[in-house]
C-alpha cells in the first residue's frame, strides 16, 4: 500500500475526540464539561497521601479517592461512572497512578510488593466497572521539581516554566534518600512492575498508558535516574512486553520540550499503535529552559499534530494537560481549559473535514 493510501485508510479509521481531566465530579463541573462539547472524562484523583485535606469534607460525589490503602471499590467506580454518564459523558479512565502507589516500586523499597498488590486490585476493579484506561508515570514526584519560576504570557496570563539553572544544588534533591540509584536498577524495577501488573490488565481488559518524565531529556537529577526522558526509552518500554493493553499517554508538551518533531513523534508511535490517549499542550523553548503557553502558541503547529493523529488512524481522546492561568480562573483554571477545549475541537473538526474531502 502506498503512503498516500495508508494515510487515507488511517484517516478513515480515525476518531479523535476531545476530553478533559478533572478531579471534581460535581454536577456543576460535569455540566460545564458537557457544555464545552468535550466527550471523555479522565478522573484526576487527589492522592490521599499527598493531599489528605482534599477528602476531609467530600460528600461522596465531588471526587474519587485513589491512593495507598485507598483503592476505590467496584461500587465506587460504578457510581462515578454513572454520574459521568448521566451528564452525557464517558468515564474513559483514571488520569494517573499517584506517587504513593508507585514510589516504593520505582525505588525498590520496602512496601513495593504491597503497593503492587494494591495496583493489581485497582486494575481489576477498573475492569469490573467498565473503565478502560489507567494512566501512570515513572516520575520521582516529591523529589525532583517539575517546574521552577512561572512565566508571563499574553495579556498577563501566567504559565509554568522550568530553568535547570534555577536549581542551585541538584544533589540536594536526593536529601532523604538512603543512596543514589543507577539506571539499570530503575529499569529492573520498572520491568518487574510490568511483569506483575500487565498480565492483570490484559485479563481485566484495562489499558495502561505511560507518561514521560517531566521535564524530559535529563538523564539524572540528584542521583535519581529519569527513565522515560526520550523517544528511544519509550520504545524500549513498549518492546519489553508488547501488548494491546499497554501504550503511551503521549504528552506532546514533553516531546516539544525535547525539541522533537511532534507530528513525526505521533506518526512514529501511531504506526506502532502505541498511543492510548494524548496530553495536548505546548511550550516555548526546550530543555533545559522552557515555559508553557497557550495551545495556539508554542513550538509546534497544533493543526499539523492533529493531522498526524488522523493519518495514523488514532481512535481516542486528546485532553488539555497543563493550561495557563487566566484572569478570573478558578483552581481548575476553567477559563483557560474552556478555551483549550474549544480551540482543539475547532482544529479537530477542520482536519476531519479536510480528510473527508480528500
Amino acid at each position: 500500500m502506498s503512503q498516500t493510501s495508508q494515510e487515507q485508510a488511517g484517516a478513515a479509521a480515525a476518531d479523535v475526540r476531545v476530553g478533559v481531566r478533572t478531579r471534581s465530579l460535581s454536577p456543576e463541573r460535569l455540566d460545564f464539561v458537557r457544555q464545552l462539547g468535550a466527550t471523555d472524562v479522565f478522573v484526576d484523583h487527589a492522592d490521599t497521601e499527598e493531599e489528605p485535606d482534599a477528602f476531609n469534607d467530600r460528600d461522596g460525589t465531588a471526587t474519587l479517592a485513589v491512593g495507598r490503602d485507598q483503592i476505590p471499590t467496584v461500587t465506587e467506580l460504578e457510581a462515578a461512572r454513572d454520574r459521568i454518564e448521566d451528564a452525557g459523558l464517558r468515564f474513559t479512565g483514571i488520569q494517573s497512578l499517584p506517587y504513593s502507589l508507585y514510589g516504593d516500586v520505582m525505588f525498590g523499597r520496602d512496601g513495593a510488593e504491597e503497593a503492587l498488590t494494591q495496583i493489581r486490585t485497582l486494575i481489576r476493579n477498573l475492569g469490573d466497572a467498565g473503565v478502560p484506561i489507567l494512566g501512570y508515570q515513572w516520575n520521582p514526584r516529591g523529589v525532583v521539581p517539575m517546574r521552577t519560576d512561572p512565566a508571563d504570557l499574553r495579556g498577563g496570563a501566567c504559565g509554568t516554566a522550568f530553568d535547570l539553572d534555577d536549581i542551585e544544588d541538584p544533589d540536594a534533591l536526593a536529601d532523604g534518600l538512603d543512596r543514589r540509584y543507577t539506571e539499570a536498577e530503575f529499569w529492573e524495577q520498572y520491568e518487574h512492575f510490568l511483569d506483575t501488573v500487565l498480565p492483570v490488565a490484559e485479563e481485566a481488559g484495562v489499558t495502561l498508558a505511560l507518561h514521560p518524565v517531566d521535564p524530559p531529556g535529563i538523564e539524572s537529577l540528584g542521583g535519581i535516574p529519569r527513565l522515560f526522558r526520550n523517544v528511544e526509552n519509550f520504545e524500549r518500554a513498549m518492546d519489553y512486553r508488547p501488548s494491546d493493553n499497554h501504550g503511551l499517554k503521549l504528552c506532546l508538551g514533553c516531546f516539544s520540550q525535547l525539541g522533537e518533531d511532534v507530528p513525526g513523534v505521533i506518526r512514529r508511535f501511531g504506526e506502532r499503535d502505541d498511543i492510548v490517549f494524548v496530553h495536548f499542550r505546548d511550550v516555548v523553548g526546550t530543555v533545559p529552559k522552557f515555559h508553557e503557553t497557550f495551545v495556539d502558541e508554542g513550538n509546534f503547529e497544533t493543526p499539523e499534530a492533529v493531522r498526524a493523529l488522523h493519518d495514523v488512524g488514532f481512535d481516542g481522546a486528546i485532553i488539555p494537560d497543563h493550561v495557563p492561568e487566566m484572569t478570573g480562573d478558578d483552581d481548575w483554571r476553567h477559563r483557560a481549559r474552556g478555551f483549550t477545549v474549544g480551540y482543539l475541537r475547532g482544529v479537530v473538526d477542520t482536519v476531519r473535514s479536510e480528510r473527508r474531502r480528500q
